[in-house]
């Protein structure tokens, strides 16, 4: 059964005619008996919300189709890691972590006419853990993590990525969920650049509008590689704004002990060294080398040799040259 607020939520904008307070307690009803996995009634829920009004105004289209519901305009990831696995620093890690304990006690703060924070923009350089990050929200919530497809979303036609947009947010608004923007500078660029048209400017104050209209249950999750380049209205929008830089030292060594750990026996050298020799960029490197190392040892059984294995991808690792090593010869 839908939450007591809900109910008296909904009768009271029946009664004063609030479409707006209707339309968006009727989602929230929707998202939270999905979340039940109650799909039947959801499906009905959103089914009237299609209706038109008695007095014959339009109503925002709620979409629904074979591909889930969203028109193709997003995909959707099966969160597989939380958030103990991740390698970031506690500065970014602690306020996360608060973040979903405010979602999984979000009717003791309404109790206090509170609401759980649920926008997170997160910058920095590629491969250090924003979608990853996005992953253990997800999964800690026990929630969806739906991934827009820009392919999908920008048209060539003028109007066209606001209305996807707009089909896009609301699907969205019926689910709890974890939405996830990657690459964001995509669309919310800074309005005052005089290269972008008038298209792209009417897109962001589109997309800023919507992100405003959320409800908490939609925790939403930006990423960016450019922070330079987005909107200086995009910044006050997400109530966290978190900074993932490159892994330090001391992440590297913690990295390659719990590799050690994991392997079982030692790698041919200590940890410290391993990481002051292997020419990490970000953390997707780090995973990416542990991957190759397990891959030749499974390969090489019976008779593997770590240390050799471990020796031989440090040579060959460091034979690449990634756009931060070559900036610097």
């Amino acid at each position: 059964m839908p939450r007591a607020d809900l109910l008296v939520n909904l009768v009271r904008a029946g009664t004063q005619g609030d479409q707006r307070t209707f339309r968006s307690t009727v989602e929230a009803m929707a998202a939270e008996e999905r979340a039940k996995r109650h799909g039947q009634l959801a499906d009905r829920l959103e089914e009237n919300l299609r209706h038109q009004p008695a007095q014959g105004a339009k109503t925002p289209e709620v979409v629904r189709s074979f591909d889930g519901g969203h028109g193709g305009l997003l995909y959707e990831i099966e969160p597989r890691r939380g958030l103990e696995s991740i390698f970031l620093d506690d500065s970014v890690l602690a306020p996360v972590r608060e973040l979903v304990e405010e979602q999984q006690r979000v009717d003791l703060l309404r109790s206090y006419g509170i609401e759980p924070r649920h926008r997170v923009l997160l910058a920095g350089p590629p491969g250090n853990g924003k979608t990853t990050l996005a992953e253990g929200i997800a999964f800690e919530l026990m929630a969806p993590l739906f991934v827009v497809r820009y392919e999908a979303v920008v048209g060539s036609f003028l109007g066209e990525t606001s209305g996807r947009l707009k089909r896009l947010f609301d699907f969205a608004r019926t689910h709890h969920c974890v939405l996830f923007f990657d690459e964001f500078d995509t669309l919310g660029k800074e309005r005052g650049d005089t290269h972008e048209t008038g298209e792209i400017k009417r897109v962001v104050s589109s997309l800023l509008l919507q992100i405003d209209s959320l409800p908490s249950h939609v925790v939403v999750v930006t990423a960016t590689n450019h922070a330079e380049l987005l909107d200086r209205a995009v910044w006050r929008r997400f109530q966290l704004r978190l900074d993932l830089p490159a892994p330090t030292f001391a992440q590297r060594v913690a990295w390659f002990d719990r590799f050690e750990g994991e392997v079982g026996m030692p790698l041919g050298m200590s940890t410290k060294t391993l990481a002051g020799r292997f020419p990490a960029q970000n953390f997707s490197d780090l995973e990416q080398f542990c991957l190759d190392v397990r891959r030749r040892y499974v390969l090489a059984l019976p008779g593997a040799d770590i240390k050799r294995i471990v020796a031989d991808r440090l040579t060959q690792w460091k034979g690449r040259v990634g756009p931060e090593t070559a900036a610097k010869d």
